[in-house]
């Protein structure tokens, strides 16, 4: 059977943190623009779709490449999950369009970092190991959480892993940390447990900076630096 891979982009209207955060410029583009680029230019996709509540959004979507064909209707509040935002995004493309897919690919519109190169690795071995589900992740670094503590009112920590506070951090296993960057699920996991962490989900390593999630002005800034950094090297 002929594979057919479809790229979901969730891309809500009600940012908080960063008000119209997915239409926001980002190094001379709108935020999502980027994500729009990395789907395109990996070549993987019969449908590069952005399932969003919002026709701003959705204007800024269709002129970057991307396919708007309906806005969400229902999982666009506070407290859905994304996974659901785009399993409903998926059943709505498959009765528009009158199509099957065998393998969806979320991408968040907050990883503007992620490249097509990326997406063509994971998706690469998503589809080598015969997986059902895989979530992109990064591996922590000097963000060690393996020394992290808890404060109380009076400026005394707690630390939550008391063994480990006095080892030395190349002594300490490795711990990753997942990211919206690059999801993959086949179509049926996905429909079948409305989550891409299904019963066998696994994770794939990204680096730190292709994994990097905008959520606040902080981060934007972050990466706007990474953005400039790497325009500089050589």
């Amino acid at each position: 059977m002929v594979k057919r891979r479809i790229a979901i982009i969730p891309a809500r209207g009600g940012s908080k943190r960063i008000p119209k955060k997915n239409i926001t410029d980002f190094n001379g583009q709108p935020m999502i623009a980027w994500t729009i680029k990395a789907a395109r230019e990996s070549k993987l996709f019969d449908r590069i779709l952005v399932s969003t509540d919002d026709s701003a959004i959705a204007e800024v979507s269709i002129r970057a490449g991307a396919e708007v064909p309906f806005l969400r209707e229902d999982f666009a509040d506070d407290y859905s999950t994304v996974s659901e935002a785009t399993t409903f995004a998926l059943q709505q493309a498959m009765e528009y369009w009158n199509e099957e897919y065998s393998v969806v690919v979320q991408l968040m519109a907050n990883c503007p970092l992620r490249t097509s190169v990326d997406i063509q690795l994971l998706v690469a071995i998503f589809e080598a190991k015969k997986r059902t589900a895989q979530i992109s992740c990064f591996e922590y670094g000097w963000m060690n959480p393996w020394w992290a503590a808890t404060i109380n009112d009076e400026g005394r920590p707690t630390q939550v892993f008391s063994e480990t506070l006095t080892q030395r951090s190349q002594d300490l296993p490795k711990l990753y940390c997942p990211t919206g960057a690059i999801w993959i699920s086949t179509v049926k996991a996905l429909l079948a447990h409305q989550t891409f962490y299904s019963p066998d989900y696994t994770f794939e390593p990204i680096s730190l900076k292709s994994a990097m999630d905008i959520d606040d002005y902080e981060d934007l800034e972050i990466a706007n630096v990474l953005v400039v950094a790497s325009k500089r090297s050589p």
